[in-house]
């Protein structure tokens, strides 16, 4: 009796702990991943340009180096991001998702480059919103 107690005034949910759980640390850890690879990517494309082979006809057409500089800011969001969405904050996953979605859209454009590893990427960005959109209603069940 005193341990229900103690269970049901001690225990706290996913969204008011400092650290989170389930699907959430998944998508934090896996944002925080795919920033990293894309801060990497980033700075090979900006230091040394003749690593990557571009293709001659693609439809989105950029300079690697100002792709570098994408990649580098848009993953040091993302890495921030993920850090952010271990608080629990609803901010914190709305941003995530929208991040998440601006780095597939910049992986997707990035296939000429590096097709395997943006695939990769892309399937990763589509986990973390799927995770994060899960909410945190729906982990951490114990009814």
């Amino acid at each position: 009796m005193t341990t229900t107690g103690m269970h049901r005034h001690g225990a706290r949910s996913s969204g008011e702990g400092a650290w989170v759980s389930g699907w959430t640390g998944f998508a934090g850890v896996m944002m925080i991943f795919g920033g990293v690879m894309a801060i990497f990517q980033g700075i090979a494309a900006i230091a040394q340009d003749d690593v990557f082979v571009v293709t001659g006809n693609y439809a989105y057409t950029f300079n690697l180096t100002s792709w570098g500089w994408i990649h580098l800011a848009l993953g040091v969001l993302v890495v921030l991001a993920g850090a952010a969405v271990f608080s629990g904050a609803t901010w914190a996953r709305v941003v995530g998702i929208a991040l998440a979605g601006l780095a597939m859209i910049a992986n997707f454009m990035w296939l000429p480059y590096q097709p395997v590893w943006s695939i990769v990427l892309i399937a990763v960005d589509a986990f973390v919103i799927w995770a994060l959109c899960l909410g945190t209603g729906r982990e951490a069940r114990t009814d």
